[in-house]
């Protein structure tokens, strides 16, 4: 893979350059036009290829995600000839779930907050192929960046990323900084990290509001749930300086697909946040939108 040379034997389902939606005013990377109709396809490449070369053929794996994650990672550790045990909450969308097991892994729901589910994850037996605490799993999401810098005919001067484990918001920064390193940039554009009103822990983190993780709270927004957030501290070094954080209510989240729609574009309700954000936005200059999700998984 480029830009990965730590990778020798990379695991493959046909991954293509997504495409970039020009609205004139907005673009749309629809990530969803991925293997597994989620941006975490490209984490995924990265580290299953690298857990192929390390753990022996069969071995198990063991995730906690609550949904695209899970069915990515079955997608490819099916593809590698792991064993895969997703680990999931009990609410989660049964769509979601029913595309897991349809990879051949296993599903075990566990009751409780999502950081309670990744507890279940790492504690079972086998390798804990977190998607949040294996780095070469954010580290696949530069790829975005690359893929945006080449195919824009006209750089953004905002990225709006939704925001939850925060993976993808830290691989889109690490891309475009490693783009700026290398000269092939002038400047960074400005991220927009996007969260929903429910569960906000890194907006909180940013901008001095009230939030309590402990809190029983949910949104319509299913992928945008971590409420403890392991890699908190790092998504708020990262931001700070580059970029702000801003949340979304549940009426205009559904609003927001509800008017992709109408334009052709479904999403599911985790994707449709930067877009009822955008909407919101007081900054001037070209806007892109990181579209996560395929909306058939919120059907």
């Amino acid at each position: 893979m480029r830009n990965y040379p730590y990778l020798s034997d990379a695991v493959s389902l046909g991954e293509t350059q997504t495409p970039i939606l020009d609205m004139g005013d907005l673009m749309l990377k629809l990530e969803y036009f991925s293997p597994t109709y989620s941006y975490k396809d490209r984490g995924t490449k990265a580290l299953i290829s690298y857990l192929k070369s390390r753990l022996p053929n069969g071995a198990r794996i063991n995730e906690d995600s609550s949904g695209n994650a899970g069915a990515s990672i079955s997608a490819y550790g099916a593809a590698a000839g792991f064993a895969v045990n997703i680990f999931v909450p009990e609410k989660t969308v049964a769509s979601k779930v029913k595309q897991i097991e349809l990879y051949g892994a296993k599903i075990h729901k566990v009751p409780g907050s999502r950081e309670d589910v990744s507890t279940a994850a790492r504690n079972a037996e086998g390798y804990f192929a977190s998607h949040v605490y294996n780095p070469e799993f954010r580290d696949g999401m530069r790829e975005i960046s690359y893929e945006i810098f080449r195919q824009a005919q006209a750089f953004p001067d905002f990225i709006f990323v939704p925001v939850s484990a925060g993976t993808l918001i830290l691989g889109v920064i690490s891309g475009f900084k490693h783009l700026l390193d290398s000269g092939e940039i002038a400047k960074l554009p400005r991220f927009v990290a996007v969260q929903t009103e429910a569960v906000k822990p890194l907006c909180a983190r940013m901008n001095n509001l009230p939030f309590d993780p402990k809190a029983k709270v949910s949104s319509i927004a299913d992928a945008l749930v971590s409420r403890e957030p392991p890699l908190l501290e790092l998504m708020y070094e990262a931001l700070s300086g580059v970029g702000a954080c801003i949340t979304v209510p549940e009426e205009e989240i559904m609003q927001a697909r509800l008017e992709l729609a109408s334009k052709g574009v479904l999403v599911e309700y985790s994707s449709a946040t930067v877009f009822a954000a955008q909407k919101k936005f007081k900054g001037i200059g070209k806007r892109l939108l990181i579209m996560t999700g395929n909306g058939l998984k919120n059907l």
